[in-house]
């Protein structure tokens, strides 16, 4: 089944050609189910880039999904055109009178400020206090991770002496946990980010698990008990050329930044990069999808606690 989303959204041209199944709303409108509806709170600069992203992740499963994309208004984002805003995207207070079958909270560049000196840290902790009572499970990705432990549980980052960059070899914590089923004993994924959760401070609280972790990397996957928040401190959802995109980025910008790990063929960055993290990130998803929104969610939507 493919993913509802927005007509004109120019992510639909670039999924098609993936051989990836969206459908717009207006062919949607005449299936006689209930979709799932999943929103998106994009946080990065170039939203578009995000947002194909997270729908190529989210077409992937048997589920239809209906798909709104939000963002903070009152933070002018200088990289996305504004009329793209204006037609696919609406702003946060616009949606908090609604309830969501799932929601998704993006990474976002800020990772040098405190949470408390980001100018949209009060926007942010509202709408993850309103997920909890409107929401079925909610997933925080990268930033969000943290932001998320921060704001629920108190958990510090901590600044990495240099950026965890690259594609790291990780291991489950216990395989019958729902949410990595059927994934192998080692698994890939990428990361880049110049913070980290750390394991001892994530041990000490009862109402939480690690899920997966990296031992060269760190923390990956934590989840609570009941599976309504999933904190991933990785990019499942990067494509094949994100980590080489940001790597020219920064060389550009002058940055002292190491080759991403464990990505180009041969180490090399003239070659191209091996990807070795999709398979995984789509089961991800599709376990996400499947049994902490599909299978625990009411079918009345209004019946969210």
């Amino acid at each position: 089944m493919p993913i509802n989303v927005p007509d004109r959204l120019p992510a639909i041209d670039v999924l098609r050609k993936e051989n990836i199944f969206v459908m717009t709303e207006s062919t949607a409108i005449h299936q006689d189910i209930r979709p799932l509806k999943i929103a998106v709170l994009n946080l990065m600069p170039i939203k578009q880039t995000t947002e194909t992203q997270i729908i190529r992740m989210l077409s992937n499963s048997p589920l239809q999904i209906e798909l709104e994309l939000v963002h903070i208004a009152r933070h002018i984002s200088k990289n996305t055109p504004q009329e793209h805003l204006k037609t696919f995207y609406k702003d946060y207070r616009e949606i908090m009178q609604h309830k969501y079958d799932g929601f998704i909270i993006t990474g976002a560049p800020i990772e040098h400020l405190e949470f408390e000196q980001v100018d949209y840290w009060k926007e942010i902790q509202e709408i993850m206090n309103w997920t909890e009572h409107h929401v079925t499970s909610t997933l925080f990705i990268c930033w969000a991770a943290q932001a998320g432990l921060y704001h629920f549980y108190k958990v510090p980052k901590y600044r990495l002496p240099s950026k965890m960059f690259g594609v790291f070899e990780h291991v489950v914590t216990d395989p019958m946990i729902p949410l990595v089923r059927g994934f192998d004993d080692v698994f890939m994924a990428p990361h880049s980010r110049h913070t980290e959760v750390r394991r001892e401070d994530i041990e000490k609280i009862s109402e939480l698990q690690i899920v997966a972790y990296s031992p060269e990397a760190g923390i990956h996957i934590v989840m609570d008990q009941s599976g309504r928040k999933i904190f991933v401190t990785g990019h499942f959802e990067y494509d094949p050329h994100t980590l080489h995109q940001e790597y020219v980025r920064d060389k550009n910008k002058g940055m002292d930044i190491d080759i991403p790990q464990n990505y180009f063929l041969n180490d090399d960055p003239s070659q191209r990069p091996v990807v070795t993290w999709r398979s995984h990130a789509n089961l991800f998803f599709a376990n996400w999808l499947n049994y902490y929104v599909y299978q625990s969610t009411p079918y009345n939507i209004e019946s969210i606690q």
